[in-house]
C-alpha cells in the first residue's frame, strides 16, 4: 500500500482545525480569490451564451431556420447546464455565484448578439464558441493541479464547447452561401 507523504494524524488534525472551509484544505495549491473570479467570469459567459442561443433560437427565420432552430435550442439548454456547474463550483468554494444582470457582459469572455441573418447568427456563435474553447483551454492548463475539481469542470466544458463549434461549422457548410431570411412555418 502507497504511504501518504502526510501521517494520517497530522491529516486528521489539519482537518478539524479548519473544518469551516469545507472542501479548501493545505492542499489546496490554487489562488482561491483569483479562481472564484476566474469562475465567476466563465458564469457570467455561460449565462450570456444561454441568451444569445434563446434569442438566436425565437428569432431565427428562413428557409434553413428549421434545423438550425433546434441546434440553437440544444445549445441553449447545454450553455445553462455549464453555468449551473459553475455556479455549484464557485459555492463549493465558498464563494458566491455573480447572476447580476448588469455586469454580465463585461464579465462575460463572449459577446451577445442580436444579428436577424440565420447565416450571421451561426458565425457569431461559432466566435462565441472559439472564444470559450481558447479560453477554458487556458483557464484548464492554469489551474493544472493546483484544483484538480475545478480543471476538470472545464475540460468537461471544453469538450462540449468544441463540440458546439464542431456543430454550428457544420451547419454554415450545409446552407448555401446565397441564402436571405425568408419566412418559416416554424412559430
Amino acid at each position: 500500500m502507497a504511504e501518504f507523504l502526510t501521517d494520517i494524524e497530522t491529516i486528521r488534525e489539519r482537518a478539524r482545525l479548519e473544518i469551516e472551509k469545507g472542501p479548501i484544505t493545505d492542499a489546496y495549491g490554487a489562488d482561491l480569490e483569483r479562481v472564484l473570479q476566474v469562475l465567476n467570469e466563465a458564469l457570467a459567459t455561460e449565462i450570456v451564451c444561454t441568451l444569445r442561443y434563446k434569442r438566436h433560437y425565437y428569432t431565427a427565420s428562413g428557409l434553413y431556420s428549421e434545423p438550425v432552430a433546434a441546434e440553437f435550442l440544444e445549445h441553449a439548454a447545454e450553455e445553462q447546464q455549464h453555468a449551473d456547474k459553475l455556479a455549484q463550483r464557485i459555492a463549493q468554494l465558498g464563494g458566491e455565484p455573480d447572476f447580476d444582470p448588469d455586469t454580465l457582459t463585461k464579465r462575460s469572455h463572449a459577446g451577445y448578439d442580436a444579428s436577424t441573418d440565420l447565416v450571421e447568427m451561426i458565425k457569431e456563435d461559432l466566435v462565441a464558441e472559439r472564444v470559450a474553447v481558447a479560453a477554458y483551454t487556458e483557464i484548464a492548463q492554469w489551474l493544472g493541479d493546483g484544483d484538480p475539481t475545478t480543471r476538470r469542470v472545464f475540460e468537461e466544458l471544453l469538450a462540449q464547447e468544441e463540440e458546439h463549434a464542431d456543430d454550428l461549422r457544420g451547419l454554415l457548410e450545409r446552407i448555401p452561401r446565397n441564402t436571405t431570411n425568408e419566412p418559416s412555418d416554424r412559430p
